[in-house]
């Protein structure tokens, strides 16, 4: 990774990732799905020296969006995420997180349509749109940096639940074939939850694929 700074907090009750990311040249900093617990991403923040300037949602699950308003209040930072999860990301009772006792509503500022590419702290990066986990659940790629956060579309030997709302394993199996058919194999996947991979692991060993 050249300019890129990756920080990761594992945050909430089922432990998902939010990946922090630093261009180490500007101190520009973007926050891949801000789970929960605000004041740890906070203090990770400060403890970076960085300057927050978006939040990119890999999709609208109460357990990826919990501590979006916060951070977004904080830093006065836009949110980007997929056209196509829109209902969900403003629905509480359709993101589950009227189900947990936190209710959370998201209206992104930047929708993002399949393939679209996009300037953010001095990076070029592209979403992904890659329904099966949710109808908008996308990626983002970093060309340059050779890395992917996958969100839950693609976990480190497997894939992301099917059996939600929007859910479908047939788009998902259709969804990890685009990943695995377009992106370099030293490609790095950082996903919502557990291990980091790599596209070439993926190919070989996804019991999905």
């Amino acid at each position: 990774m050249g300019k890129l700074d990756l920080q990761k907090c594992i945050l909430g009750t089922v432990y998902t990732n939010c990946y922090l990311i630093k261009n180490s040249e500007t101190k520009e900093l973007l926050i891949v799905d801000p789970a929960d617990a605000p004041e740890k991403i906070f203090l990770k923040i400060s403890q970076m020296d960085a300057n927050p300037v978006g939040i990119l949602l890999t999709h609208g699950h109460y357990d990826h969006i919990l501590a979006v308003e916060a951070v977004k209040e904080k830093y006065g930072i836009p949110v980007y995420a997929c056209r196509q999860e829109q209902e969900m990301l403003s629905d509480p009772s359709v993101n589950m997180s009227a189900f947990c006792g936190q209710s959370a509503s998201v209206k992104p500022d930047e929708l993002l349509d399949d393939l679209q590419v996009f300037e953010a702290a001095g990076f070029s990066i592209q979403m992904i749109h890659t329904p099966g986990h949710t109808k908008g659940s996308c990626c983002y790629y970093i060309k340059d940096e050779g890395v992917l956060f996958s969100g839950d579309t693609l976990f480190y030997g497997s894939v992301g639940r099917t059996d939600f709302p929007g859910g479908s394993t047939a788009e998902i199996v259709r969804s990890l074939h685009r990943l695995l058919e377009s992106l370099p194999e030293e490609t790095e996947v950082f996903p919502g939850h557990d291990a980091s991979t790599t596209i070439g692991y993926e190919k070989r060993y996804n019991p999905f694929v």
